[in-house]
């Protein structure tokens, strides 16, 4: 059920034991949610936790360096940036039945929360969970402020997308105002990789391949390449864009083998192409320009399974 930003609100402020579930290969809008949120909390006097059922990967440190573990029974479930029961991963799918609210702003919300406050036309969760904070008289922070900047900044590309609003510009501007420190994490976010994300960025830049007369570019990210890089997922972060920064393509496809032999796809389209209406062809789904997927089978089947699929739109 859809509810209003009043109603959550005040739900919030009428519980004081919260478990706040963040996404599996959690990014920064998930983890800028997660912990903003879990900071509002915490000033007012309420107990959380923040879990995920992947680990919070080591770029992201700055936004828990003060965080503290709590064990308790919870006694309300959020759900933030969490659009499918297929992202809650195996610790945590449990609990997608038990969800109280969720948080989230993309259009292919299943809904599968007993409330949701969905606004597909922001840029990022966290410019909600702005919102929400702001409604529960939460005094933003340093701390908060820069989950919410780190959210809004990593979703927008640095605020290079067409996803980014003026709304996104107003939120960004009013969190330096705490102190935030938009230069380290602009840095830390968008120009600096390590030496394994850079030796597979290597091999994924060798797999490219070309379709429809190059307006579609593939690339492969395999279980093989992983381990003679020494990569780990989150060193992915970010590889998804590359196919479609190649001048003249509009589709960009990434492939990402699974621990099952399974592949995780993401697609990011240019203008004119609905990456949401390919991958909900495949069970999937996501925003306009940034939707994903899984196809199952091996490298090459899930390579037709994706190009059958997306004949369909070229």
């Amino acid at each position: 059920m859809n509810i209003g930003l009043k109603k959550v609100c005040e739900a919030l402020l009428a519980h004081d034991r919260f478990l706040i579930i963040t996404h599996q290969s959690p990014d920064g809008d998930t983890l800028g949610s997660g912990f903003g949120l879990y900071y509002g909390l915490k000033q007012l006097g309420k107990r959380a936790r923040v879990v995920c059922s992947d680990e919070f990967p080591a770029r992201y440190n700055f936004l828990f360096q003060d965080y503290q573990d709590d064990s308790f029974d919870p006694e309300f479930i959020v759900a933030v940036d969490l659009a499918d029961k297929q992202l809650f991963g195996s610790q945590y799918a449990s609990l997608a039945d038990r969800v109280d609210i969720c948080i989230d702003h993309h259009p292919s919300n299943t809904r599968y929360a007993r409330g949701v406050l969905l606004k597909p036309k922001a840029a990022a969760t966290c410019e909600i969970i702005y919102e929400v904070l702001k409604g529960m008289g939460v005094t933003f922070d340093e701390r908060i402020g820069t989950c919410i900047y780190t959210g809004i900044a990593t979703d927008t590309g640095c605020f290079r997308f067409s996803n980014t609003t003026v709304n996104s510009h107003r939120i960004a501007a009013h969190m330096m105002r705490y102190n935030v420190k938009i230069g380290k994490i602009n840095r830390l976010m968008f120009e600096t990789k390590t030496q394994s994300r850079i030796a597979i960025e290597q091999q994924v830049l060798n797999s490219i391949e070309y379709y429809f007369d190059n307006r579609c570019a593939m690339i492969s990210v395999t279980g093989d390449m992983l381990k003679s890089t020494g990569a780990t997922e989150c060193e992915l972060e970010g590889l998804s864009t590359l196919p479609r920064q190649i001048e003249g393509v509009q589709i960009g496809v990434m492939l990402r083998e699974k621990e099952n032999g399974d592949f995780k796809v993401s697609i990011r389209s240019n203008d004119g192409f609905d990456a949401s209406k390919i991958c909900g062809l495949l069970g999937g789904g996501g925003h306009v320009k940034a939707a994903g997927c899984v196809v199952k089978g091996g490298l090459e089947n899930a390579k037709k399974v994706l190009i059958e699929t997306i004949a369909q739109f070229v």
